[in-house]
């Protein structure tokens, strides 16, 4: 059973299709990057992913469950974090989490186990106690994904989660993520960035509601180099490094 089953997906905004016959599949374990120029489709497949969205063109298992047939069975099995930032920024990082905690029905020893756990993997504990405005982008980040971490998801989606981050932060922050999958997470990954995704990460290269290839950053990358496969498949100018 793989964590993250894509199937047919198709989705149209009117007349315009947005996707089309998108499938892929994620494994245990590994990190995946969604990659594709703006505009290509991947806000629209995040939102079906989390339900935002829903259509009856394709089919989305999530850990063993149909999203359309047993949607809080399936989300439960999801870890999410947006690219506009969802904090209570009055309120101190613990707070936040424990606020999660409780829609996740977790309370009492067990919500707080799980929040200094997600603190620690993320190398926050030592923020606990500080409010939200006062954290730089990068904490904020990081404090997002110990909150999609918190109810112990077996996904965690990530839509262009280092957008506005400087160049040191995004390469902070995409570690720790990395460093999530080693450890067993499955991660999928949206972003235009090439410099986001390792050789040996899984790459889902997405165009105008199409998947243009699906295979390592290394098998994609051949002779040459990942920029320039991405460059010829979407025909993009490429994307500066920050």
């Amino acid at each position: 059973m793989q964590p993250l089953s894509v199937q047919n997906l198709s989705y149209h905004y009117g007349a315009k299709a947005a996707l089309k016959d998108v499938s892929f599949e994620l494994s245990t374990g590994r990190f995946c990057a969604l990659l594709g120029p703006n505009g290509a489709g991947k806000s629209t497949l995040f939102s079906l992913l989390t339900r935002l969205f829903v259509t009856k063109q394709g089919q989305i298992t999530i850990a063993g469950h149909d999203l359309s047939r047993k949607p809080r069975a399936a989300l439960a099995q999801l870890g999410v974090v947006f690219q506009q930032q969802t904090l209570d920024l009055d309120m101190s990082v613990t707070q936040n989490l424990r606020y999660f905690a409780a829609l996740q029905g977790l309370s009492g020893r067990s919500a707080q186990h799980r929040i200094d756990a997600v603190l620690d993997r993320l190398s926050m504990r030592e923020r606990a106690t500080e409010k939200v405005r006062r954290l730089n982008g990068g904490h904020r980040r990081r404090m997002e994904i110990a909150r999609a971490l918190i109810h112990e998801p077996q996904v965690l989606l990530l839509d262009e989660p280092t957008v506005g981050l400087d160049s040191a932060t995004r390469k902070s922050i995409t570690d720790h993520v990395h460093d999530l999958a080693a450890d067993g997470m499955t991660v999928l990954w949206a972003t235009h960035l090439v410099d986001e995704i390792h050789p040996k990460d899984d790459v889902v290269i997405l165009h105008q509601g199409k998947i243009r290839k699906q295979d390592t950053a290394r098998a994609i990358a051949g002779s040459g180099t990942l920029i320039d496969a991405f460059m010829d498949m979407t025909q993009q100018t490429p994307e500066p490094s920050l």
